[in-house]
């Protein structure tokens, strides 16, 4: 019987997560599909949680507006998922317990946290507080990062990711404009860029001359924002990377093979965001 994979999230014809995991099954001669699994609402969690226990899927991951809404379905949270209360990857495990993972934190770290020096120096601004923020903060943290500065249109937010991260500093939303200059790295947890969507309503034209940028949206592979910054000589980023990173981790959970990233397979990414 062959083992069904997929992702679920709203919205979700952008992703690139079946190019990317069928690429992998096939590569390692593994009898399975992943696919893109239409659910409506959150009212639809229940039932892809009881297809997971009934082992007619054998593993998913989860993507934006439903990362957080998952967890009060699944059995155990393990990992940095439990300190997120974020999950993007879910398993069977060998005692039949559905198991809620995170491995947003792990794809943002492989991806770009290593390219910033003296990380535990830098006063790092994240902006917006859904879904993939509390993986971004984490990341950050366990990067060495003293200083994280979070803004957020619905400020609730904000205070609600502080509860979990007491050290965040919050920013007004009205104040972004000015205050990108005060920052070293930047990091777009917004869906402002992606495709489809809204981009901010402004340049940052007022940044540091050696800011990092990194935007967690890769479709479309430059957004607005980051094609200005570039234009800036501004150090940037987008998220392609850590979705590979993130996917990487998910394909070891569910197969335990650690995937290769090859040539031939980004090549296949980029060609589908052209």
């Amino acid at each position: 019987m062959i083992k069904q994979f997929g992702i679920i999230g709203n919205p979700i014809k952008h992703s690139l997560s079946p190019i990317l995991h069928n690429y992998w099954l096939k590569k390692y001669n593994i009898d399975a599909n992943y696919s893109i699994i239409d659910i409506k609402n959150e009212k639809d969690l229940p039932v892809i949680i009881k297809k997971i226990r009934n082992k007619d899927i054998s593993g998913i991951n989860i993507t934006l507006p439903y990362k957080q809404k998952i967890v009060s379905y699944v059995d155990a949270l393990v990992n940095d998922a439990e300190t997120t209360s974020s999950v993007n990857t879910i398993y069977l495990d060998n005692q039949d317990t559905v198991v809620g993972e995170n491995t947003d934190v792990f794809g943002l770290q492989a991806a770009y946290l290593k390219e910033i020096d003296n990380a535990q120096k830098k006063k790092v601004l994240v902006i917006g507080a859904g879904g993939v923020s509390p993986s971004v903060i984490l990341s950050l943290q366990k990067s060495g990062v003293q200083e994280i500065s979070i803004i957020n249109r619905t400020r609730e937010k904000c205070i609600f990711l502080k509860k979990k991260f007491n050290k965040l500093k919050i920013i007004e939303w009205e104040k972004l404009q000015e205050e990108i200059k005060n920052f070293d790295v930047i990091i777009n947890a917004t869906s402002l860029g992606l495709k489809g969507s809204k981009d901010f309503e402004f340049n940052f034209t007022q940044t540091k001359k050696d800011l990092i940028y990194i935007d967690t949206i890769y479709n479309p592979l430059e957004t607005k924002t980051l094609k200005y910054l570039k234009k800036m000589d501004i150090k940037v980023f987008n998220g392609l990377n850590m979705f590979i990173y993130q996917g990487q981790k998910s394909f070891y959970l569910w197969n335990k093979i650690n995937p290769e990233i090859d040539e031939k397979l980004i090549e296949i990414l980029v060609s589908n965001l052209k």
